[in-house]
């Protein structure tokens, strides 16, 4: 019977393991992300789990009083039965968390699973008593958060060394590129930064510049410094004229590091808001990294005149942290984009916008008096900020309004991380679903204005945010009730908030893809808009597909 549980005990465990090195690869390997998930509704319930206060009373039962072996052993066989069904379960549905297979996490998952069967299988043969071995698969069950992240976290100084390596090799490839190439055809290197709309940017901008040069781009969320080494090893080349970076952050320092890395001649900051707040700890260090102090003071050290033209920082005049960082740019060319004139002097800002289920088209004017009509198939008035910055840096670089608007025809919705199609019963579904950030979910609410029928949104709760978090959902919660006639909340963590802001009446919180899809089709009509915002499950998503 030990040999029978302990099958069923290796089965569930390698359900765990899993899904303890999915959460930490979810979360980047960042201490700060991983502990900040605990204090979310989901995190919380992975520590109230009743299982696992069961196996705690279990354990002290056994521990205290062996003569109740008999009684504790039915009862864990019966758990473990239980949570070895719903693993195979998951494998036979195909709906295991587990993380993405790479080099990490196939090292980690190995290292992992040989702890386990080690343990497993040396308890079975090792311990001659039945009770002690129950004792001490417990102990392993219940310290299974803890033996893994320690297994990932031992091994990350391994990682860190090996990822420095990997920076300095990108660093040694791009000067030797550059001291290679002739007097005016070195790469021109472009960063993007800030809290949102840096992907939106980069995928307008590339497509833009493509019409003209030959350009290398970051693959479309590759914003962490390895992703952008390992992108400058595997891909650039002297052919390559323009690169341009997405620059992510979750510390102080870490765009200075890419910065010293890719050594940029044209910053881009995009916005900020309070996204990773919390893992920042205060506003002052995600100013520096996220709201690009950092990339300002890496461009004001750069010569004046290098590659052909001056260090040159590009942002957002309709952010307020935007306008901070413009006021401080000193020593160095800057530019400022704005989607009106009339509250800051702009190099560039629109008129006449005109926003379409599938578009958006606009006048542009800059300050040369230059004027043009644009045209793009993305959805929302939001992404006219995103196209207005490519739009600017595409005219320093040299490209006429003509060549710019020519080239913005072959911009795709996709690349503005939001795209609409017809699902099951003519249900309009607008799909935002890969992240989302409290200035991102307004602009997508305010998107939802152009469908004449009812109006739904289903998205969780935003995390990172820090203290502001409230006073956000409860803003959020306003916008809904100004636009939704129906919201459905997925996550428990600031539901009481956006209830405050939309009012009772119109938020419900549901968090199963199927009672979701069960609600949108007995709630919803063909030409009714549905939302979908953050991330939200994709069962959901094939649900309501039209396939």
């Amino acid at each position: 019977m030990l040999f029978i549980l302990n099958l069923l005990w290796l089965l569930r465990t390698s359900k765990y393991v899993l899904f303890w090195l999915y959460l930490w690869q979810l979360k980047e390997y960042h201490i700060g992300r991983f502990l900040d998930h605990f204090r979310t509704h989901k995190g919380k319930r992975l520590i109230l789990n009743p299982l696992i206060f069961i196996k705690i009373l279990l354990f002290v039962l056994l521990l205290a009083n062996s003569a109740v072996f008999s009684f504790t052993y039915l009862i864990l066989f019966l758990i473990y039965l239980f949570e070895s069904a719903i693993f195979i379960k998951a494998v036979a549905l195909k709906t295991l968390k587990k993380p993405v297979k790479t080099g990490k996490i196939l090292f980690l998952a190995f290292l992992s699973f040989a702890v386990m069967i080690t343990f497993g299988w040396g308890i079975l043969f090792a311990v001659g008593q039945e009770s002690v071995a129950v004792l001490w698969l417990l102990t392993f069950d219940i310290f299974l958060p803890f033996i893994i992240s320690a297994i990932v976290l031992i091994f990350q100084p391994f990682f860190v060394f090996a990822r420095n390596k990997i920076l300095k090799k990108a660093s040694q490839k791009l000067k030797k590129l550059q001291k290679f190439l002739p007097a005016g055809r070195q790469v021109k290197i472009i960063a993007i930064a800030g809290s949102y709309g840096k992907t939106s940017t980069k995928e307008f901008l590339a497509t833009i510049l493509s019409e003209k040069f030959r350009v290398l781009k970051t693959s479309q969320h590759q914003n962490s410094e390895i992703g952008i080494a390992n992108c400058i090893l595997k891909d650039l080349n002297e052919d390559c004229q323009i690169f341009i970076a997405e620059v992510g952050a979750y510390d102080k320092g870490k765009v200075k590091e890419v910065c010293q890395m890719l050594k940029p001649k044209i910053g881009i900051v995009t916005g900020v808001n309070e996204q990773h707040l919390a893992l920042f700890g205060s506003l002052e260090n995600l100013l520096s990294a996220e709201g690009g102090r950092e990339l300002l003071q890496f461009l004001e050290g750069r010569p004046r005149a290098d590659l052909g033209l001056p260090s040159l920082l590009v942002v957002n005049g309709d952010n307020k942290y935007c306008l901070d960082l413009y006021k401080r740019a000193e020593n160095i060319s800057k530019k400022i984009y704005a989607v009106r004139r009339d509250k800051i002097d702009a190099d560039i800002w629109t008129e006449d916008i005109t926003v379409g289920k599938d578009a958006v088209s606009f006048v542009a004017i800059n300050k040369n008096k230059e004027m043009a009509h644009f045209k793009a198939s993305v959805l929302g008035k939001h992404n006219v900020q995103n196209l207005l910055a490519a739009i600017l840096t595409a005219r320093e670089l040299g490209m006429s309004f003509e060549e710019i608007a020519q080239a913005l025809k072959n911009i795709k919705p996709k690349q503005a991380g939001m795209v609409r199609r017809t699902g099951k019963y003519g249900i309009e579904i607008i799909d935002s679903s890969y992240s989302a950030n409290p200035d991102g979910v307004v602009a997508d609410l305010e998107y939802l204005k152009i469908f004449p029928s009812r109006k739904i949104v289903v998205m969780p709760c935003l995390i990172e945010l820090g203290p502001k978090s409230g006073e956000i959902h409860e803003k959020i919660g306003r916008k809904i009730a100004e636009i939704c006639d129906l919201a459905i909340i997925t996550t428990k963590d600031k539901l009481e908030d956006i209830k405050r802001g939309a009012g009772a009446e119109k938020i419900i919180f549901l968090e199963k893809p199927d009672e979701i899809f069960q609600k949108l089709t007995t709630f919803c009509k063909s030409g009714d808009a549905v939302l979908l915002e953050g991330r939200v499950s994709a069962k959901l998503i094939k649900l309501l597909s039209n396939v």
